[in-house]
C-alpha cells in the first residue's frame, strides 16, 4: 500500500501516464493537501459506481481511473464465466452509453479498449443516449453488464462511472463489492490491458449502436402511452415547453412526444445543444426552481401550460405547471402521485389494469402513493433508496408471476412505467406528464387543479427533506454519532407519538441491510433519518399527512422544527 506522496511520485514516473496529465500534476508539486486529496485513496466504487470531479490523480475521474475500474469490472465478468447473458464468442457483451458531459466520449471509448483488450465484446453507442436507453440496450444485446457515462444532474465539473449488470438493473451491493475487491487488488498502470480503438474495431470486438436501437427502445417507451383519448381531444390545444438541459434527452424527448400525437412542443432552443458546460442553466439539476429559469421565459412568453425538463442524463423528469399567471415547479413526490393516478384511472376506463398491480417506491417517498394504492385495491412495495432496488422488484414479480410491475418512483424526481429499462426513465416520465396534462385538459382543468383534487380525494400530504451538514476532519465520526446517539435513545415523540421504529440495520426480510432510521407517528406522519454515502451530511425526511392543506404544513413544519433540535 502506497502513501499519498508515493502514490503521486509513481503517477509522475508512470510511462503511461500523459505529458498533460504529468504537468498538471507537477503544478501541484509544493501543495502537500491537495496530493493528499487526489491521492490518498481511490475514489469509492459503489453500487451507483464512481463520481467525481475530473483531475488527474487516484481519488478523480480520469482515463486512468476509467481504465482502472473497467478492468476490474472485465476480471468479475471473466470470473463469473458470462453465464448471465451476452452475445459475444465468450458470452459476456457489455453495453456502453455516454451522456453530454465533457470526457464522456473519450471515457466511453476508453472504457470499450479495455474489455476489447480482455477478449470481451462492446456495444457501444454512437453519440450520446439517455441513461434508461443504456439499460433497455443491456437486455436487448444480452449483454452481461453495462456502462453508462454520467454524473447525472452533478455540476459541470464532475463525471461518473455507472455499472449494470445483465437485468439491466445498477449492480447490487455483491456486484459493486467484487468489483471494488478487484480494484484493491490490482495495479492501476500494471495491471490494465487496453487496445487501440481501431484495432478494436478492426477485431470485431466494438460494435457500435444506433438509430436501429433507438427505435426499439422508443417502440416500449411508446407501449406505455395509455392516453390517446385524451391526447386527441386536448393536444392541439396545449403548448409544451421543453428543455433537456443541454443532455441527452435533446432527441428522443421530442421525438416520443411527436410520435404520440403532442403537436404544440416549445423547444427551449439554447438548451437543445448538448453541452457539458451547461452554460445556460445555474444547476443541471431539473429539482430546482433556478434550473427551469429559461423555459419559464419560454412558457410566459408562449402561455404554455407545462414545461417539461430533464437532466444531463435523462434519467430524471421535472415539471413545472401553470396556475393563473405563476408557474410552480412540482416536486417529485407531486409528478409521481398525478402519473400514478392517470394510469390507474385510464388503464380502468380501458379495462386493461391488471387484477395483480403492484407499484414501488422508495421509503422516502410520499405516503401519498400509499394512499392511491390502498384506494384502489393496489399493492404498494416500499424499496430502500437506489433505482436498483425497484429492478430487483420487477425481476423478483417476473420470475414470481405474483404481480404485474405498474409504476415505480423516487422522491427525486426518477420514474418508470414499463419493464422495458431497469432505471429510471424521463423519456416515458415526459410522455406521461404530457398525457396527463392533456387529460386535464380534456375536463377544462390545468394540471395544477388536479393535482389539487388528488388532494381532496386522497388526503393532503407535504414532503420536505433536510440536510444536516457537518464539517471539520471528523465529519464523518460527528454523522455516526448521530446515529448512534438515536439508536441508544429512540425518540418517542416528534410533534406526535412515535408508534413504530424501523431500523434498517436490523434483519428486515426483503431489505438488504441500510443505515436508516424511519419513525411512524400517530397522526399518519413519517420521518426518515439516513447518512448520505458521499457527503457529510444526515438526510432527514419529513412525510407529513392532514386533513387540511394547512394541517399538513403545520405539521411538517413542526417534525422539521423537532427533528432540527434532535439532529443539531
Amino acid at each position: 500500500m502506497r502513501t499519498y506522496r508515493e502514490e503521486y511520485e509513481y503517477w509522475m514516473n508512470s510511462p503511461v501516464v500523459d505529458e498533460a496529465s504529468k504537468k498538471e500534476l507537477a503544478a501541484i508539486a509544493n501543495d502537500e493537501k491537495e496530493i493528499e486529496g487526489r491521492f490518498s485513496q481511490m475514489l469509492t466504487f459503489g453500487t451507483a459506481g464512481l463520481r467525481g470531479i475530473m483531475a488527474a490523480g487516484l481519488n478523480n475521474m480520469n482515463v486512468y481511473v476509467i481504465r482502472y475500474a473497467t478492468q476490474a469490472l472485465a476480471n468479475v465478468i471473466i470470473q463469473n464465466g458470462g453465464q448471465e447473458g451476452g452475445n459475444s464468442k465468450e458470452g459476456h457483451g457489455v453495453a456502453i452509453a455516454y451522456d453530454s458531459r465533457n470526457n464522456s466520449p473519450l471515457f466511453a471509448q476508453e472504457a470499450a479498449c479495455v474489455l476489447a483488450a480482455n477478449n470481451i465484446k462492446v456495444h457501444l453507442f454512437d453519440a450520446l443516449r439517455p441513461t434508461p436507453e443504456l439499460s433497455f440496450a443491456v437486455r436487448e444485446t444480452g449483454s452481461i453488464a453495462g456502462i453508462n457515462v454520467t454524473a447525472s444532474h452533478n455540476a459541470k465539473e464532475y463525471n461518473g462511472y455507472k455499472v449494470y449488470w445483465a437485468d439491466g438493473a445498477q449492480t447490487a451491493p455483491d456486484k459493486a463489492d467484487g468489483i471494488s475487491s478487484e480494484i484493491d487488488r490490482i495495479d492501476i498502470f500494471k495491471d490494465v490491458k487496453t487496445i487501440s480503438f481501431e484495432d478494436a474495431k478492426a477485431k470485431g470486438l466494438v460494435e457500435m449502436l444506433g438509430a436501429e436501437m433507438d427505435e426499439k427502445y422508443l417502440a416500449k417507451v411508446i407501449e406505455q402511452s395509455v392516453g390517446k383519448k385524451y391526447i386527441d381531444a386536448a393536444a392541439k390545444d396545449m403548448s409544451i415547453v421543453y428543455s433537456p438541459f443541454h443532455g441527452a434527452g435533446y432527441k428522443l424527448v421530442p421525438e416520443v412526444l411527436k410520435r404520440i400525437g403532442i403537436s404544440e412542443i416549445i423547444p427551449v432552443d439554447e438548451q437543445m445543444i448538448p453541452d457539458g458546460n451547461f452554460p445556460t442553466v445555474k444547476s443541471p439539476n431539473p429539482e430546482n426552481t433556478e434550473g427551469f429559469a429559461l423555459s419559464i421565459e419560454y412558457a410566459k412568453k408562449h402561455n404554455a401550460e407545462l414545461v417539461i425538463g430533464t437532466d444531463p442524463d435523462s434519467d430524471r423528469c421535472g415539471t413545472v405547471v401553470k396556475n393563473g399567471d405563476d408557474y410552480i415547479v412540482l416536486s417529485g413526490n407531486q409528478e409521481a402521485c398525478l402519473m400514478l393516478d392517470y394510469l390507474i384511472n385510464v388503464k380502468k376506463e380501458q379495462g386493461t389494469l391488471p387484477a395483480d398491480a403492484a407499484v414501488c417506491k422508495s421509503i422516502v417517498s410520499t405516503t401519498m402513493a400509499d394512499a392511491i394504492c390502498e384506494a384502489n385495491g393496489i399493492k404498494c412495495f416500499h424499496v430502500l433508496t437506489g433505482f436498483k432496488f425497484i429492478g430487483e422488484k420487477i425481476k423478483e414479480f417476473e420470475e414470481s408471476g405474483d404481480y404485474s410491475f405498474l409504476f415505480g418512483f423516487e422522491e427525486a424526481i426518477g420514474f418508470l412505467a414499463g419493464t422495458y429499462a431497469r432505471d429510471k426513465d424521463a423519456v416515458v416520465a415526459a410522455m406521461l406528464m404530457a398525457e396527463v396534462g392533456c387529460y386535464y385538459k380534456s375536463k377544462g382543468m390545468t394540471v395544477y387543479e388536479g393535482l389539487q383534487e388528488l388532494y381532496k380525494k386522497y388526503g393532503y400530504f407535504v414532503e420536505k427533506t433536510e440536510s444536516f451538514w457537518f464539517e471539520g476532519f471528523d465529519a464523518q465520526e460527528k454523522m455516526a454519532n448521530v446515529m448512534v446517539k438515536l439508536r441508544e435513545n429512540p425518540l418517542k415523540k416528534i410533534s406526535s407519538d412515535v408508534v413504530n421504529t424501523i431500523d434498517y440495520m436490523d434483519d428486515i426480510p426483503g431489505f438488504t441491510k441500510s443505515n436508516v432510521l424511519s419513525y411512524d407517528l400517530a397522526d399518519g406522519c413519517t420521518v426518515i433519518v439516513r447518512p448520505s454515502g458521499t457527503e457529510p451530511r444526515v438526510k432527514c425526511y419529513v412525510m407529513a399527512k392532514g386533513d387540511t392543506a394547512d394541517q399538513a404544513q403545520e405539521r411538517c413544519q413542526a417534525m422539521l422544527a423537532e427533528m432540527k433540535e434532535i439532529l443539531k
